[in-house]
Formats: structure tokens, C-alpha cells, sequence
């Protein structure tokens, strides 16, 4: 298959989507189909002819996302050139209207991931409101609405949309992780590269550093439980436009005990989660949360608030401890210490965590996304023709323009009324 790939954050950049995107485009092409990826202009991004740049502002109101600059033409040529089979989209707008664009005008079926919940990234923009959020969930809605298929990443997530009015087939497809990686961190040099004592009993977490991550709640649970223990440390590792605020709270309660140790990736990233003893989570925006699987897949039991995607991999009292969305830090804390008090837990957990894991390797939901590629394309109804002519294309163009500029509407309206479709 020729697939086409469109992204809103993709390699350099370090997050969740682009983390998705790159292993699903190097696992196919492994397996033998052509992939193209249209993705934003970023810094340091190395040239490559399979990948189109288009030009975009750098670092949009500080969220560390790009956002592209419209050339229609640009992608319209390299789509031309590549004749894709399908195309995925990865954002429902941006380079996801471009996506929805060439899908019509190619007349190949268009597959949406559903990584976000968008109305939890409003502060981003100006004049953040309930009314902004509300128009960001009819947004995402509609353009669910638009594509012949949509893959949630947890099957908490594909209830939520199907709540929410989308009616466009919804599969329940992870992103894959490749399980031996995180498996070969070293513990031993994990802590000696950080000056973490080799004795210390380590409770870590890793992610973007950002508003919508719930990081104040996580600093003052960990603040009061490593106040118990004058034998732990937290290691902090990744980065974002809250890592300074984050960084000066837990320094300030905790001094030396607090190890801020930047974006890490690699070997560097597998021996971070190999030095920890337990992983701590307190977001509520993820649709997944790549980084629960990944500690797990590094034998580390979860403690973590309920939410979306989370209660698909964490088991309550199994692998970890599931609190209620609505618990107090303190109640984050108690399970820390719980955990680091009771001798037993550790190892049971541990297999635990090992055993959740393996559903989430890679070659599994590649292949599950493969064949969810496969039923895309026999089901598409209109397959293109050798050729559609000047003016079929142009009609199937002002089709498309119709549709989005339909779900813009639709999104305003919802902007002014009463919430109707559940908020997470």
C-alpha cells in the first residue's frame, strides 16, 4: 500500500503523537508499503525525501507545537506525485483539513487516530473559555464525522466519541511500543548518571511538562509523601513550558531529594524508567497515555488518577492503584507511601505491570492497524479512476471545502449554547 501520513508533530519534536507517527510509518515501511508524511517545518528536522515540510510558526503561544502556513499547492503536488491508497490523518485540523482535502480530491479513504482531547489544549489560544471548549469537542466531532474510519487509542476513548454523536466506524487501536526497549534499561546506570543514590528508593514520572498535565497536583503529592520517607527521591524527566514552575515548587519542599532531569530519549529514556521504583500519573487529558505502557513495559507498577485511557492499562490493586478522578493529593500520596511501605507489593506488582505490557508491543497493533487500513479500502465506495478529470476534481474539491467549512459552523454554534455532548 502507498500511505499517506499527516501530522501536525513529528520528529524532532519529542511528544506522544510524533512518537506514534514515526513508529507506525518505520513499522510499515518495514513490512514493505511506501509511506509518505506531510508534517510542519521544525527546528534541526533533517531533510528527507519522503517527508514534506511545510512552512509554519515555530512554537505557537509557547505550546511547543508548529502551526503550518496554508500552500495548498505544495501538498497537492506531492500527494499528485505520491497517489496515495489512503490516507491518515493524525489532527482534525490544520494539516487534518489538508488531509480531508486530498482524500476527497484522490478518492481514497481517510483514517483519523484520535490522539487528544483538544478541549483540554484551549488555553493555548486566545480568550480560552467554556465556550471555546465546547466548539473544540463539535470540531473534533464533525471531522470524526468526514472520515471513513476513526482509531481511538483506548476503549475508553471510543466510548467517550460514540457519546459524543460520532457515527463513522470508531476501532480501538494502542499505539505500539516496542516492549525490548524498555525492558533493556539499566537500573544501576540510570541512577549513576543522575547522582541518584544506588540505595534509594526512586518514585518517577515521565512526560511533557505542560499545563494540561495536572503537574501542581502531582508536585504536592509527591512533595507530601517523600516528606514520609527520607529515604526516596523523585526523578522528574522530560520538558515543556511548565518545567520551571514544577521544578521551583518540588525544589523548594524537598531540595537534593528532587532529580529534573530534562527530555531524554534513547537509551538515556530506558534507563531513566529503569531507575525508578514506581511510576507516579496524575493527568486526566490523555487519550492513552503512552508513557503508563512504557513504565509497565519496564516492570514499574502505576499509581494514578482515573481518566481516559488511563483505566486501560492501570488495574486497581493489581498493577498499580487507580484513584478516583476526583481524589485529593493526599490520597496520591498515601498510595505512594503504601506502596513504599509494604515490602510485598513491589514484585507482585511488578509482574503485573510486565503482563499488561505485552498488549501493547508493537508488531501487534501495527499489524491491527494494517488491517484496519485493508477494511478502509474495501469498504471505500468511490475508488478512484485512472482518470477523474479536470472537473470531477474540481467538484469533489468545492465537496470537501463544503464539508469543513460545515463543521466550522457547526463547531461556532456549539460555542454558544449549553454544553450538549459530554466534556471530559
Amino acid at each position: 500500500m502507498n500511505l499517506a501520513l499527516f501530522t501536525n508533530t513529528y520528529a524532532p519534536f519529542i511528544g506522544g503523537v510524533a512518537r506514534s507517527v514515526q513508529t507506525l510509518e518505520n513499522e510499515c515501511r518495514t513490512r514493505g508499503h511506501e509511506v509518505a508524511v506531510v508534517a510542519p517545518e521544525f527546528d534541526g528536522a533533517a531533510p528527507a525525501g519522503h517527508v514534506l515540510r511545510v512552512p509554519a510558526i515555530q512554537d505557537f503561544n509557547g505550546s511547543g507545537f508548529c502551526v503550518r502556513i496554508p500552500l495548498p499547492n505544495l501538498v497537492r503536488d506531492f500527494i499528485d506525485d505520491f497517489c496515495p491508497d489512503l490516507i491518515h490523518s493524525h489532527h482534525p485540523f490544520l494539516l487534518g483539513d489538508a488531509a480531508l482535502r486530498e482524500a476527497w480530491k484522490m478518492r481514497v479513504p481517510l483514517v483519523f487516530t484520535h490522539h487528544t482531547l483538544y478541549e483540554q489544549y484551549t488555553h493555548y489560544l486566545p480568550l480560552d473559555s467554556p465556550a471555546l471548549r465546547r466548539a473544540a469537542i463539535q470540531l473534533d466531532t464533525e471531522y470524526c464525522n468526514l472520515c471513513d474510519r476513526i482509531i481511538a487509542p483506548s476503549g475508553s476513548v471510543r466510548e467517550l466519541l460514540v457519546s459524543r454523536g460520532v457515527e463513522t466506524p470508531v476501532e480501538v487501536i494502542p499505539t505500539g511500543i516496542c516492549l525490548d526497549d524498555f525492558a533493556s534499561g539499566d537500573r544501576a546506570r540510570g541512577r549513576e548518571k543522575h547522582g541518584i543514590p544506588a540505595d534509594a528508593k526512586v518514585v518517577g514520572h515521565v512526560g511533557r511538562l505542560a499545563n494540561e498535565k495536572n503537574l501542581p497536583f502531582l508536585a504536592e503529592a509527591v512533595i507530601d509523601a517523600l516528606r514520609q520517607r527520607d529515604d526516596a527521591v523523585f526523578l522528574l524527566v522530560g520538558d515543556g513550558d511548565a518545567r520551571e514552575a514544577v521544578e521551583t515548587t518540588l525544589r523548594d519542599a524537598l531540595g537534593e531529594r528532587v532529580f529534573v532531569v530534562g527530555g531524554q530519549s534513547g537509551q538515556d529514556l530506558f534507563d531513566a524508567y529503569a531507575a525508578m521504583d514506581l511510576f507516579a500519573f496524575s493527568s486526566q487529558s490523555e487519550t492513552q497515555g503512552m508513557v503508563l505502557a512504557e513504565a509497565m513495559a519496564a516492570g514499574l507498577p502505576v499509581v494514578a488518577l482515573d481518566g481516559p485511557g488511563v483505566r486501560d492499562i492501570v488495574v486497581d490493586g493489581k498493577n498499580g492503584r487507580l484513584l478516583d478522578a476526583a481524589a485529593g493529593s493526599s490520597e496520591l500520596a498515601l498510595a505512594v507511601t503504601d506502596f513504599l511501605d509494604d515490602p510485598g507489593l513491589p514484585t507482585a506488582w511488578r509482574e503485573a505491570a510486565l503482563a499488561r505490557a505485552e498488549d501493547f508491543g508493537t508488531e501487534a497493533c501495527v499489524e491491527e492497524m494494517l488491517a484496519c487500513y485493508g477494511r478502509a479500502i474495501a469498504d471505500y465506495e468511490h475508488r478512484r479512476s485512472e482518470d477523474l478529470g479536470v472537473f470531477q476534481r474540481l467538484l469533489d474539491g468545492a465537496e470537501a471545502e463544503w464539508d469543513l467549512m460545515s463543521a466550522k459552523l457547526a463547531a461556532a454554534a456549539a460555542a454558544a449554547v449549553s454544553p450538549l455532548v459530554p466534556e471530559t
